[in-house]
């Protein structure tokens, strides 16, 4: 029977899985944005519009970019609203670069080749980035509000143009933890919660019966006293008409 249970608790714990989620999550549309840096124009393109590189494009030398997510080390990701990060770019190179646009995407973190979702292409428009100068670019994206949340990997990439030749650099490759919007705890935190008060009460009940089973042991068990005096008169009948017992009565009789 406690097989049983364990294989129900085990399997349930697998349909919550963020493996079997995945097919939940949906499209959501793009995310309209507004802001702008100095010295360059943004804007937020949809599906329809051309992807730029084609996944073969290198980084250029002398070029070093770097992540930082505002006010959140935690690199916490609500579902379904919109997350900020910047995107730092170091140009050391030889020439002016002009950045074309940002993209990220979304990948289970042990395996990249597992898609999950296509975050949102940025596009920038007049954003250079003269010689030995630095520059500060946010990107806006929301993960899908139906993604089951857990851990997912982030590959965040900034495209750009130096000589009118094509580059990207990937300035973000970890892990972010997405969790449901306006909630402290998601509901499969709830349901693992559950699950482990659950195992603790199903353990406590299995040794509370183990001990009323010992106790009752040994309450039936009967005790065995041993007297002198019926040791003693066992020892007579044993002893009787043997030449032992003639000496003690003999001796019995002179002390009389």
């Amino acid at each position: 029977m406690a097989l049983r249970v364990f294989s129900l608790l085990i399997a349930l714990l697998l349909f919550a899985s963020p493996i079997l989620q995945v097919a939940r999550c949906l499209s959501d549309e793009d995310v309209a944005a507004t802001e702008v840096i100095e010295g360059s124009n943004l804007g937020i393109v949809g599906d329809d519009t051309q992807v730029f590189g084609d996944g073969t494009l290198g980084p250029a030398a002398g070029i070093d970019t770097v992540c930082v997510f505002p006010k959140n080390a935690a690199r916490i990701v609500p579902a379904g609203e919109e997350t900020e990060l910047l995107v730092g770019l170091h140009n050391e190179g030889e020439s002016t670069l002009e950045v074309v646009a940002i993209r990220a995407s979304l990948h289970l973190p042990f395996d990249h080749h597992m898609f999950v979702q296509n975050l949102t292409l940025q596009e920038f428009y007049n954003a250079s980035v003269p010689v030995s100068a630095q520059a500060t670019f946010p990107y806006v994206f929301a993960v899908s509000k139906y993604l089951q949340p857990g851990s997912f990997d982030l590959v965040g990439t900034i495209v750009y143009e130096i000589d009118q030749q094509p580059y990207q650099s990937i300035f973000y490759n970890g892990t972010v933890e997405v969790v449901e919007a306006g909630g402290f705890l998601s509901i499969e935190s709830v349901f693992l919660v559950t699950l482990g008060v659950a195992l603790i009460g199903f353990l406590g009940l299995w040794a509370y019966g183990q001990i009323q089973q010992f106790s009752k042991k040994t309450k039936r068990s009967p005790k065995v006293e041993v007297g002198t005096r019926t040791t003693d008169a066992n020892m007579d009948e044993w002893l009787e008409g043997t030449a032992y017992a003639q000496s003690l009565s003999s001796k019995s009789k002179k002390k009389k």
